[in-house]
């Protein structure tokens, strides 16, 4: 799932190629994934065709990153909301149906994982905006731009490790009576906003401290070298345009570069470039944690 440095590096790559733009159609073959959100409850409303009419003719007014979803601030006082789940990611080109897919030009945009469109936008300097979604988990969600901002959706997240805010001392106020394993904890929107499976690995490896650790237990040194390792790994990844061992990739359809930073996610038994003891793999709440067993002792 594209994590916070995926999701803030398509954001930005958003902004620089569609903010202005307008809306001219939209194309679906899984309306499923689509839905028109009413209220501070977020009621789901009316059918695509009914998305379709609302999203023509809008033009987008800002974009944002707010955990792992994406906000297109629209005119009319709307807001198009975009969670990428598991193996979504926005492309940018231009494509032509041909039979029931749609084929782009060339390019990176034509690599496999990049072919699975199933929603396509047509902007108005002739160019397209994809989202291309292999298992078709995103989240496409059309609110009125004040009640998003009062709704449950955005309110239950916890603050963004990017912000100048998200101080050391805001790190331990919002850790202070948490409790279970640290690489759960973080990886709980609700407590920081935008970290997963693969940052989680990597902070908790810059920091040395063990995965399984629980969170009461931990010392002031540690949170300490956690916070800072955030603050590192996270810039460091959003720099690099994200991890693409998976499904993400950039909106020119190319990788992202964190790849060559990465330490231990999926490299269990490849040898821990700090010690030479080979990575461990563990499960942890039905996900897995990667670690150096002699350099993050529990």
């Amino acid at each position: 799932m594209p994590e916070l440095p995926e999701v803030e590096t398509t954001a930005r790559e958003l902004k620089k190629k569609v903010l202005g733009r307008t809306f001219l159609d939209v194309w679906t073959d899984f309306p499923k994934m689509i839905r028109l959100r009413q209220g501070y409850g977020g009621q789901v409303k009316k059918t695509f065709e009914q998305f379709k009419k609302e999203i023509k003719g809008r033009k987008i007014k800002d974009i944002k990153r707010r955990g792992k979803n994406i906000l297109f601030e629209l005119s009319g006082s709307k807001t198009l909301l975009v969670h990428q789940k598991l193996t979504g990611h926005f492309l940018y080109g231009k494509w032509e149906k041909q039979g029931d897919k749609w084929k782009p030009s060339s390019g990176p945009l034509s690599e496999k994982i990049n072919t699975y469109i199933h929603l396509l936008f047509t902007l108005d300097n002739g160019q397209m905006l994809a989202l291309s979604d292999l298992r078709k988990f995103a989240k496409v969600e059309l609110w009125g731009t004040n009640q998003l901002k009062g709704s449950e959706a955005l309110k239950s997240l916890g603050p963004e490790p990017l912000d100048k805010s998200f101080t050391f001392k805001k790190f331990k106020e919002i850790l202070k009576n948490k409790k279970g394993k640290i690489k759960q904890v973080l990886m709980n929107q609700a407590v920081v906003a935008g970290i997963g499976n693969i940052y989680s690995d990597e902070i908790l490896f810059k920091a040395k401290v063990h995965p399984f650790k629980n969170v009461p237990k931990l010392s002031e040194a540690e949170l300490k070298k956690i916070y800072q390792a955030i603050k590192k790994i996270l810039p460091l990844a959003v720099e690099l345009q994200g991890e693409s061992i998976s499904d993400y990739r950039v909106l020119s359809g190319e990788r992202g570069l964190f790849d060559k930073a990465r330490k231990v996610y999926r490299r269990e038994g490849e040898k821990c470039n700090r010690c030479g003891t080979k990575i461990k793999r563990a499960k942890i709440g039905g996900r897995s944690a990667h670690f150096c067993p002699q350099c993050q002792k529990e």
